[in-house]
């Protein structure tokens, strides 16, 4: 018997000229959509910061023409003694509020989420200082915390206990500003608070099941679960503690009073420039002294600092996220 070759006849699908036609409208169609958001991006961030870079190699007054120096504003940076002051205040912040400011929001966050009653009052009370401007929020603080006269001095006066300077004091004023972005954290407060609530309660009734205590469970099932947003808030704080501006200024310039009508001081820094941040110095560099192109090479070291921050961060939750799924080193 001999074998036969039929042709078959399969019916032919959309012509390939009419699904690229269809591939490239919905090309067409998406770029349309993003458009709006790309050329924002290009026009209020990508040429910003092209220029910032490039106005770095140069000396720059903001009336002249910019003039080519190559890396000296770099070199420059690196002998400046204030510049040194500014980054060793600015690291402080970075070591000291990142991890307070984590700890104190997973604290709170945790209270809240094992109260029974009065949960939707506390969480508000909690999270509306966050929405307070930072100018009134430091200046409430300041009004506080004031020496001599200020509700808190007088409140350890009945133990006749006698309150620091804050503000007035280069010991303490680092640590005052510190206290009030403890305060306007319930923005972290509430976002840690919502992956707490979104712990299965299945691991947690497992766990009590087995004989486990409230620290146990919240160690070996909270913390594994958070961590994610742990991260997220860690770094989130070391980029809030980079850009540390305005409370720096307007603590200083309540407290050496020397604001003018209009709100700017004179004396950036004080007292004896423990609140010169990394912020400050590039504002007083650009806008004081009229020294762009050095203004510009901060501005451009910050935003490298801040982008190798916002680098781990990903990485760290991809990892995280990548194990939580099963693969390797899970």
């Amino acid at each position: 018997m001999t074998a036969t070759l039929e042709r078959v006849d399969v019916p032919r699908t959309a012509p390939a000229r009419g699904r690229s036609r269809a591939r490239s409208r919905h090309r067409w169609t998406v770029l349309a959509f993003m458009a709006p958001a790309v050329l924002g991006f290009l026009l209020f961030f990508g040429y910003p910061l092209v220029a910032t870079v490039g106005f770095s190699f140069t000396e720059y007054d903001l009336i002249n023409p910019p003039e080519w120096t190559g890396f000296e504003n770099y070199t420059y940076m690196f002998g400046d003694k204030l510049f040194r002051t500014a980054a060793y205040n600015t690291l402080w912040f970075v070591v000291v509020l990142t991890g307070l400011r984590v700890v104190f929001a997973l604290g709170v966050a945790s209270v809240i989420a094992r109260l029974k009653s009065g949960v939707g009052l506390i969480r508000t009370l909690c999270y509306l200082p966050s929405l307070t401007p930072p100018v009134a929020a430091t200046l409430v603080f300041f009004l506080v915390v004031r020496p001599n006269d200020g509700p808190l001095d007088a409140f350890l006066g009945w133990f006749g206990v006698e309150g620091p300077l804050w503000f007035s004091d280069p010991a303490w004023a680092k640590p005052g500003i510190t206290l009030v972005m403890l305060w306007v954290s319930g923005d972290l407060m509430i976002i840690l608070l919502a992956a707490i609530m979104d712990v299965p309660r299945e691991q947690y009734e497992a766990a009590e099941l087995d004989g486990a205590g409230p620290v146990r469970r919240w160690w070996h099932i909270t913390l594994p679960n958070i961590s994610p947003v742990l991260l997220f808030g860690a770094v989130n704080s070391i980029i809030l503690a980079l850009q540390l501006f305005t409370q720096a200024v307007v603590a200083g310039s309540a407290a050496s009073g020397s604001a003018d009508a209009t709100g700017s001081t004179k004396d950036l820094g004080f007292p004896e420039n423990s609140t010169l941040t990394f912020p400050v110095w590039l504002y007083a560099q650009g806008f004081r002294y009229f020294d762009m192109g050095y203004a510009a090479a901060m501005a451009t070291v910050l935003f490298i600092v801040s982008f190798a921050a916002t680098a781990v961060l990903v990485q760290r939750m991809r990892k995280a996220s990548y194990q939580e799924e099963g693969g390797p080193g899970a």
